[in-house]
């Protein structure tokens, strides 16, 4: 009992040890733990559950705009990596590699799969053949390894779950739109309804850019301690992928042409920002959306009375699990406080309480995580306050980040005030740059801010470069990030 105590207790300071706070939450919430295998995470059962669910909003969206789901090989050849030069340059260092089968050394060694762009690419260019094939809209489920040297629960481990979307399209400006569609109507309503975290959308830089695309989008969500995540990105890759590959088709004119592609994908480091954005000093705040168990039923017993209110507690999951995803917790040798600590901890939703006192008012006891709120409600109205709650609760977590990022952007136009704000402050500083790479690599060594995205919105107005000094008309927002 005393070491189950400590499970609900021992949670270091969010203000004081915001990384080692954020491992005791996923860890203590059950989300995911270590394995003997360095950089590697196993994800348990309610951690997968929020990543199921999560999944689930995002799927049904991608297959809302047209797309249908694959699946390709881990496995990619060489030779096949290698195709795209500055696509293999950019993930040559994270590349593990299988050279033997069994006890046979292989004639030609294989990447386990770093992204899929060469392995889908090869068969892209099997299946066009003619205008009528195209579009080609595909995404698949799949697990992803990259030999990371730094590595924390789902934020960056060496292998990670994601989905990756990969399209083909006769033009130019069809690949576009796909890109901004996937960007906006696809990731940025996922993001921001059904894990209400705000996010600011843009362009990457060049330097920053995917290796070998075109043009990279980006989602950029702040987390609570004034670092940025990628929350999502998606890629016009052009025509680069289809002229290493060969990928062609016979265009209604009678004219060979190049396809146009984009890849885009979004990560289970989407759960790590969930924690980061909502969390508390008492554990996970999980939107009610994805939230694995969204009311917990916590029967208040004494002995006498425990038969009783045991049966009340089931007939309450009995109506409520027809609409949302309800647990009671019957657990004996616990007391009821420490069950509150622990579903606290684990950022359920809504608690509901029952015991002999609300038995006899014919009433139920609802709890909300996010304000710590205690409401008493009537039975017969159970189902439509626990609809309501949610729904609100849902909305206040979003809007409660919102407000913490639109407070934590600010402006300027001098370098040192710039370095101050960065290591004191963190957060956003949205500045004028100048386009250099030299400067954006200078700012980066020396603050270790990088450029998040070049917002799509411009003012008309111009500045200097908040390095060099040189006129500009390009606003940036500046960040550290994960």
């Amino acid at each position: 009992m005393e070491k189950d105590m400590e499970f609900v207790k021992e949670i270091a300071s969010k203000e004081k040890n915001f990384p080692q706070w954020y491992v005791d939450v996923v860890r203590k919430a059950e989300l995911a733990d270590y394995t003997t295998i360095k950089g590697c995470m196993v994800i348990r059962p309610y951690g997968y559950g929020l990543w199921e669910n999560m999944q689930a909003g995002l799927d049904r969206r991608i297959k809302e705009t047209g797309h249908k789901n694959a699946y390709f090989p881990l496995f990619i050849p060489e030779s096949l990596l290698k195709k795209e030069a500055e696509h293999v340059e950019g993930f040559a260092p994270e590349v593990a590699w299988v050279t033997y089968g069994g006890s046979q050394k292989l004639e030609e060694r294989m990447a386990i799969r770093p992204t899929s762009e060469a392995i889908i690419c090869s068969l892209y260019s099997k299946w066009v053949r003619s205008w009528r094939d195209l579009p080609i809209l595909l995404n698949q489920w799949v697990n992803i390894v990259r030999w990371e040297k730094v590595t924390r629960l789902f934020l960056r481990t060496t292998e990670f779950l994601w989905q990756e979307g990969h399209t083909a399209h006769k033009s130019e400006q069809e690949a576009e739109e796909e890109t901004l569609k996937i960007l906006n109507q696809v990731y940025r309503d996922y993001i921001e309804k059904d894990l209400a975290i705000p996010v600011i959308v843009g362009r990457k830089t060049e330097k920053e850019k995917f290796a070998g695309a075109l043009h990279t989008y980006t989602l950029e969500a702040l987390m609570s301690d004034g670092k940025m995540l990628q929350a999502g990105t998606s890629h016009n890759l052009g025509q680069n992928f289809a002229k290493a590959f060969n990928i062609k088709f016979l265009d209604e004119d009678q004219q060979e042409k190049y396809v146009w592609q984009t890849s885009w994908g979004t990560t289970t480091r989407l759960v790590g920002a969930l924690v980061m954005v909502h969390g508390d000093e008492r554990g996970l705040k999980l939107p009610p959306k994805v939230a694995p168990v969204q009311v917990i039923i916590v029967p208040i017993m004494f002995d006498k009375n425990k038969k009783e209110v045991l049966e009340k507690g089931e007939s309450i999951r009995t109506i409520l699990k027809k609409d949302f995803r309800v647990e009671i917790d019957i657990r004996d040798g616990y007391t009821p406080g420490w069950k509150f600590n622990e579903w606290e901890m684990r950022g359920v939703p809504l608690r509901l309480e029952i015991g002999p006192k609300d038995m006899a008012q014919g009433q139920v006891m609802l709890v909300r995580r996010d304000t710590g709120e205690k409401i008493a409600v009537k039975e017969e109205k159970l189902a439509e306050t626990v609809k309501e709650l949610l729904d609100n609760i849902q909305e206040n977590l979003f809007t409660r980040a919102k407000k913490f990022l639109e407070e934590n952007i600010r402006e300027t136009s001098d370098y040192n005030e710039f370095k101050k704000i960065i290591e004191k402050q963190r957060g956003l500083i949205k500045t004028y740059w100048c386009g250099s790479k030299d400067c954006e690599d200078k700012i980066k060594e020396e603050t270790k801010a990088s450029i998040r995205c070049i917002p799509f919105e411009q003012e008309e107005a111009s500045g200097k470069c908040i390095y060099c000094g040189k006129e500009s008309s390009t606003l940036v927002y500046f960040a550290r990030a994960y």
